[in-house]
């Protein structure tokens, strides 16, 4: 098996994932005229699966030498578990079709700072669930992470609408997913198939409910391509794959802090494409979100302390 990643490591590639999920909020909002939520939810997973295929093909075949030979094999992977990585297709379903149905009414910054409020709800749902106490550091982090991406949005100018409570709704399955997915991977030993298996059931569930609901207009095509392209390539297969193995070896609470930068990169995107102003305490926002990652990165590591496990239903 490959060399576990250090906690730099795993925090730099959840921070390229943020990156791409941030960049994504401006093809998202531009397709969301041309095709429905629930189709491009699909399409973007299934394609996506299809990316990541050979990659996931190779870690399966090493996964087979480790059970074989090693002294501390990796599980095998059982029914139960199949079972698990479809939760988690299914919570990636809900969260990424509510946004993208939000897409279409609300601006790109609203969008990332109300996608950005499953932050401080990971470390209370995971002490909550399973009494899984967090470094105290974590909590004030957090906070300077939910203040700085509604500093970004410019401090309560924020008029809701109809959008932003669709995207408001998706903060329970996101966080959620987050809470689970990393302790998934890393008992199975394999987060490139358990990123692989929760698109497919993202995309296989998705396009369940898309074909009685939704028609898609083939003229449209042309409009859709190349922002499918970067959900499919950058966010799916660089963006959400990046935080199942990044997860893998970081705590969850600690993770949504780092994701939070996704606020950022998507204020910055709709500023840059989308000519979305970026007010003065914006740049305080971001700021402060930079100060909470880097805070949880020199958290010192306990010693002896292994991450504990955390996966669905067991309470």
């Amino acid at each position: 098996m490959s060399k576990p990643l250090t906690r730099t490591q795993a925090n730099f590639i959840l921070l390229i994932a943020a990156c791409a999920w941030g960049c994504a909020f401006v093809p998202q909002s531009i397709v969301a005229p041309f095709i429905g939520p629930i189709t491009f939810t699909g399409a973007r997973f299934l394609l996506g699966a299809a990316v990541i295929a050979p990659l996931v093909w190779l870690e399966w075949k090493n996964l087979r030498v480790y059970q074989a030979n090693d002294n501390h094999p990796a599980p095998k992977i059982t029914a139960r578990d199949w079972w698990h990585i479809g939760l988690m297709g299914a919570l990636l379903c809900a969260g990424t079709v509510l946004q993208q149905v939000g897409m279409k009414y609300t601006s790109v910054t609203n969008a990332g700072f109300l996608t950005g409020l499953y932050v401080p709800l990971v470390p209370i749902l995971g002490i909550i669930l399973y009494r899984r106490r967090v470094h105290w550091v974590v909590w004030p982090a957090a906070l300077g992470c939910l203040i700085g991406t509604w500093l970004l949005t410019g401090a309560g100018k924020i008029d809701l609408n109809v959008g932003d409570l669709w995207v408001l709704a998706t903060v329970v399955p996101f966080t959620l997913h987050v809470l689970w997915i990393g302790g998934l991977a890393e008992r199975l030993h394999a987060p490139l198939l358990v990123a692989w298996g929760q698109f497919i059931a993202c995309g296989l569930l998705a396009m369940a409910f898309a074909l009685p609901m939704e028609t898609f207009n083939w003229d449209n095509l042309p409009h859709v391509v190349w922002p499918l392209a970067y959900m499919v390539f950058i966010s799916v297969g660089i963006g959400f794959t990046g935080q199942v193995i990044g997860q893998r070896y970081a705590r969850p609470a600690e993770s949504a802090i780092i994701l939070s930068s996704e606020t950022v990169f998507a204020a910055l995107a709709g500023a840059m494409f989308l000519s979305e102003r970026l007010p003065m305490l914006g740049y305080i926002g971001g700021a402060l979100i930079v100060l909470g990652i880097v805070v949880v990165q020199i958290l010192p590591d306990p010693k002896n302390a292994p991450k504990p496990v955390v996966e669905p239903f067991q309470l």
